[in-house]
């Protein structure tokens, strides 16, 4: 019965050599990293694409009205469903006009989606999806990860700055100015992980969280500073990933769309695809860095295949996104930046003294109480630092009719 677990949990690590062997040996890592490549460019844009209309119906049903409700899938049941959606959508983008302002960088203006597409690609290399389920085990995975997502600031600043527009303009430094006060934090909550593993190899990371006391796994999240960390974690990436309350640097109902106002057809589609594979791929750091990776929950369940509990993972998360973009009103520019420079760096520099603390205490009930303490107290100080002087009235809420 375990020989036939492993076999099931492997098999695509099995299928990935039983096809590098057709190919004569000194072929064999470039084989392997372009059947690799294939994998990603298959999934995660077929990912995305369902996502889409699973986002589009569950917002519209979050919010009382329809979602897409016309377009079936073929031959099946389902029709009239809007579940087919993405097909069309998919076609208007790909034969839609390109538009290109006159007095646009006609160079820059083209490569600005390329340059932020082939990052976030990148960025998956280094991501561990399984067990042995890892295209490049890098000795400096997370570096490599973070390194390769400063590019996006680029592309976006060469999307504003090449149309010749100041809507899109104004949109690219909102994009630049919220991406780099968010990243901060970011960063500083994965570091307290590096701390404590003394790794910044993602592997090591996962199997420093793959055991299990009295049946529950120790993940970094069930401690005081992984809680923290990752709350951090999950806000920063909202505003990286330019999600709802932190969508300014597209809010339609003041520049427009940001800084690709002056896009369409197939480089708009580009931009919407490298918009939602970077929150694919932060929300898999962020389950690598804090829930366990592809580990277990419990003990009793580990003989589920270890892919399928990455993407169980990475479906909730996406989820939540979800949940938030239909619930949260977007947030005025200065509660933006103030949010990320009076709460958010004070709270994670405080949090790598937490995990510090944490790491040299003894392993007793005194360390949960110390530094559970800390975490408690700093986020009380600084909220109410954060509140001073903001008058808020009473919102109401209404239904549609």
């Amino acid at each position: 019965m375990g020989n036939m677990f492993t076999a099931l949990d492997q098999i695509f690590v099995n299928v990935l050599h039983w096809l590098v062997s057709f190919v004569p040996e000194p072929w064999h890592p470039f084989a392997s990293a372009l059947l690799c490549i294939s994998f990603i460019l298959m999934v995660f844009p077929a990912f995305f694409s369902i996502i889409t209309i699973f986002e589009r119906k569950g917002i519209g049903r979050i919010q009382n009205r329809y979602g897409p409700n016309r377009v079936g899938i073929p031959f099946t049941k389902i029709r009239l469903c809007g579940f087919g959606q993405f097909v069309p959508d998919g076609l208007k983008m790909l034969t839609k006009e390109d538009i290109v302002p006159r007095a646009a960088d006609k160079l820059v203006h083209f490569l600005a989606p390329v340059v932020m597409l082939i990052p976030v690609l990148l960025a998956y290399a280094v991501l561990p999806f399984g067990r042995k389920m890892t295209m490049t085990d890098y000795d400096a995975g997370l570096l490599f990860f973070f390194a390769i997502g400063g590019a996006v600031e680029l592309a976006v600043f060469m999307a504003g700055w090449s149309s010749r527009n100041k809507y899109s303009l104004l949109g690219a430094m909102r994009a630049i100015a919220q991406m780099i006060s968010y990243e901060i934090p970011l960063i500083l909550s994965a570091v307290t992980v590096v701390m404590v593993v003394g790794s910044l190899k993602l592997v090591d990371i996962i199997a420093a969280q793959n055991h299990y006391a009295y049946g529950i796994a120790q993940w970094n999240v069930f401690t005081p500073w992984g809680l923290l960390g990752f709350m951090l974690f999950f806000i920063a990436s909202l505003a990286e990933s330019n999600r709802t309350p932190f969508d300014l640097p597209e809010a339609e109902s003041e520049i427009i769309a940001g800084y690709f106002t002056e896009y369409s057809g197939f480089k708009f589609a580009l931009f919407f695809l490298g918009e939602y594979l970077g929150m694919f791929a932060i929300s898999g750091l962020g389950i690598t860095l804090f829930l366990g990776g592809w580990t277990s929950p419990v003990s009793f369940l580990t003989w589920i295949p270890s892919y399928i509990w990455f993407f169980t993972k990475l479906i909730t998360i996406i989820f939540v996104f979800i949940w938030i973009r239909a619930t949260l009103p977007r947030m005025r520019m200065d509660q933006l930046m103030n949010f990320a420079w009076k709460f958010m760096l004070p709270l994670a520099l405080i949090n790598i003294l937490v995990a510090g603390i944490w790491h040299f205490m003894a392993v007793d009930w005194q360390r949960w109480i110390v530094c559970s303490f800390l975490v408690v107290f700093s986020y009380v100080i600084l909220g109410r630092g954060l509140m001073r002087g903001q008058k808020l009235g009473k919102r109401n809420y209404r239904y549609a009719e």
